[in-house]
């Protein structure tokens, strides 16, 4: 057994034995996070439970501190989902009866029928979404909070921990619920249905997943982590890591000089300027790629946005589901699967499915493309608008899918030969094309260099514009330093600005502060951040 954990421990975290180069060292700055929506470097300091730090320049969550107990609450919650989705394997999802013919399904029927009927690819999109990534998730949260509660973070944790951040996402529970509503509406007028326990076991379980991850704490997971004493570089090579505690009177270097890992957070200092899109090696407390900014966001992001073009039409030409009864029938798309909602009086419900699958998915395809133009024309207008529209359109952009768990669930209650049918259609695979490219669009592109292209990051916001840009001279440097010269800055202090915005805010001399018990008011600008009650 101890030999099957050294292979893993080496394949997890490999290298360990490499001699490390002493000549140079590469710092990790404690205190100090990078603005995943902005790129903005910024000090964090120590949270008070109950509240949450923010960006100041485009009001990103930089992190939170909950009042509930950061391991024992999300776990209660974790092991109330495991029984809510083990429950919900097991039981009913709907009964239909249709003149004494009954037709009872679970969760799982919805996914076969659609693979019996040749829509294999729609068929393992659902099964995926709805009964794989929720199980996985859940197990993968009771594993990580139980290692959690030892006194060191055992090194399997972080994996978990990194791959749990990139499949959350695709657990769709809470669109799932939704897409079972409305097949309940359009089923009530063919026949009698009884809804199953299932049903309910899915609404708790999208209760008890959301409050896991309202009351979970990352960074206080990873400071049980511990970091390792050198930097693995992509050649398997290893360079002397030195940690350094950042506070208000320490000098930041050039953000071209710095890089953060997307995963735990952490920033690491070179003594060079390194590049942006190269990766610098591993992170030393999570194993994590690091890099500046994501590889080739602008081209992959069009690509993706084109195909979904490509595929939007189809989607909304061609029928999703036939619906036959007594030997005649008709397709159905998803404009007039809207339309016959409001004719049957459930406007709420059908301006919901317009909504979700119509406007969402030109909201996301236009928003997109939008940012893209702006990065590419190097726009200074509406920064901080565009990072909180790449906010919405990452959370939004799974709703869409409400429209292929409906046709899942009634091609699966409505198999009743001619007397009553309903079969998908390759509308509905193109949409589900739709939903997916998008969702991965939005994954690919980096909001950051929205503000790199525009001068707020990187050298080029710490030099004097040729077009009446900001020129460094900042009140409290450290005498003698030279205007203009990053390395008299103190930490808080806004790098970079489009149009004079840090220099503004950093005159203001005040940063919105609203504490735990209510009270409201400001900070120096050195604390370069905003704080707000935090009311998981």
């Amino acid at each position: 057994m101890q030999h099957v954990v050294t292979l893993l421990r080496e394949a997890l975290a490999p290298g360990q034995d490499v001699p490390v180069e002493e000549e140079r060292h590469v710092r990790l700055l404690r205190g100090v996070t990078e603005c995943r929506c902005c790129g903005h470097m910024q000090l964090l300091p120590e949270l008070a439970p109950g509240t949450q730090a923010r960006c100041r320049r485009c009001n990103e969550l930089l992190d939170r501190r909950n009042r509930t107990s950061p391991i024992a609450t999300p776990l209660a919650f974790c092991i109330s989902s495991a029984a809510l989705y083990l429950a919900m394997l097991a039981s009913t999802l709907m009964m239909l009866d249709l003149y004494g013919r009954e037709r009872t399904v679970d969760i799982l029927t919805g996914p076969l029928e659609l693979l019996h009927e040749g829509w294999g690819e729609v068929a393992v999109l659902v099964a995926v979404v709805t009964i794989l990534v929720p199980g996985l998730v859940v197990g993968m949260m009771l594993l990580i909070l139980t290692g959690a509660l030892q006194p060191t973070l055992p090194f399997w944790v972080p994996h978990l921990l990194k791959w749990y951040e990139r499949l959350r996402p695709w657990s769709m529970v809470e669109v799932y619920i939704l897409g079972v509503f409305v097949a309940y509406t359009k089923l009530v007028d063919l026949a009698y249905v009884h809804v199953g326990a299932a049903v309910f076991l899915v609404a708790g379980l999208m209760v008890t997943m959301a409050a896991t991850d309202a009351t979970l704490d990352t960074e206080l997971i990873w400071q049980k982590r511990r970091t390792d004493l050198s930097l693995r570089r992509m050649d398997d090579s290893r360079v002397r890591l030195v940690c350094e505690t950042v506070d208000r009177t320490t000098p930041l270097p050039p953000s071209s000089h710095m890089a953060s890992c997307l995963s735990c957070g952490v920033v690491l200092a070179f003594d060079a300027a390194v590049s942006a899109t190269k990766a610098v090696g591993y992170c030393p407390r999570c194993g994590h790629t690091v890099r500046r900014r994501k590889v080739d966001s602008s081209a992959r992001t069009l690509a993706l946005l084109v195909s979904a073009v490509v595929f939007y039409l189809p989607a909304n030409i061609y029928p999703v589901m036939t619906v036959v009864q007594l030997g005649g029938g008709t397709g159905h798309t998803i404009i007039a699967g809207a339309i016959e909602l409001w004719k049957d009086g459930m406007i709420p419900l059908s301006l919901l499915v317009l909504f979700a699958s119509v406007t969402v998915p030109v909201l996301k395809i236009v928003g997109l493309f939008t940012l893209l133009v702006g990065t590419r024309r190097h726009s200074h207008a509406h920064l901080a608008f565009r990072s909180r529209l790449y906010r919405v359109i990452d959370v939004i952009g799974r709703w869409s899918m409400i429209d292929v768990f409906m046709v899942s669930i009634l091609v699966a209650m409505v198999r009743f030969n001619s007397m009553a049918n309903i079969t998908a259609n390759g509308g509905m695979v193109c949409f589900a094309a739709v939903v997916v490219l998008t969702i991965f669009a939005a994954h690919v592109f980096d909001p950051r260099t929205m503000w790199d292209a525009a001068g707020a990051n990187g050298p080029e916001a710490d030099e004097p514009s040729p077009k009446g840009g900001l020129k460094w001279a900042p009140s409290g440097a450290p005498s003698g330093a030279p205007t203009g010269s990053p390395s008299g800055f103190p930490t808080g202090f806004s790098r970079g600005g489009v149009g004079g915005m840090g220099a503004d805010m950093h005159r203001a001399g005040m940063v919105w502060v609203v504490h735990p018990d209510g009270r409201a008011g400001g900070t120096p600008p050195d604390k370069d951040f905003n704080m707000e009650p935090n009311r998981a």
